[in-house]
């Protein structure tokens, strides 16, 4: 499975991918405000991270920038269960990448994706210490569900706080929540 948005390529990482993988994800800021990637992140975790298997209703993707030239490895995003049954957002953004836009256009794709594909619905969290995320996540129409808990970030190597959000993928429920961003 594969997407393109008009700056962006996203396709499955391959495991030729995991020098530039292990380059563009190797920064402690980043790694931080993620749940599953560790801190330090060694080629043996790029490594396993591309070799593992995914169910084809759980797509990864490496995120690269398109501008006609060779492209560029700028993140990663894709979705998959929760461990309790839900469909669950995940992404990065290489930090010397971050606020140029392009979480959320990859988001809006793997969103897209996700209804494609027959998700009634998407939850995703944040670490209560990067609100950037959480502005990410209501560009792309999530809607804070009013609930924290504690989830725990193996960059981190303890519990932290985070805020959950949810998004419903029902066409009828994205069309009212379109109508309510534009009328507030």
């Amino acid at each position: 499975m594969f997407a393109v948005t008009p700056r962006l390529f996203l396709r499955p990482g391959w495991t030729e991918d995991s020098d530039t993988l292990l380059a563009t994800i190797n920064d402690q800021a980043v790694v931080r405000n993620l749940a599953s990637a560790p801190w330090p992140y060694r080629r043996e975790d790029a490594e396993q991270f591309l070799a593992s298997s995914r169910p084809v209703l759980h797509p990864n993707f490496l995120i690269f920038r398109r501008n006609g030239k060779e492209p560029q490895l700028l993140g990663g995003i894709g979705f998959g269960d929760d461990g309790d049954g839900h469909l669950e957002l995940g992404y990065w953004i290489a930090r010397n990448h971050w606020g140029h836009g392009y979480a959320t256009e990859a988001g809006r794709a793997v969103i897209d994706i996700a209804r494609t594909l027959g998700h009634p619905e998407m939850l995703a969290e944040h670490f209560a210490d990067n609100p950037a995320s959480g502005k990410v996540l209501r560009k792309l129409g999530f809607r804070p569900t009013g609930r924290t808990t504690r989830r725990f970030s193996a960059g981190r190597g303890q519990e932290v706080k985070a805020i959950q959000f949810t998004l419903s993928l029902s066409e009828d429920d994205s069309a009212d929540g379109m109508m309510r961003d534009l009328a507030a």
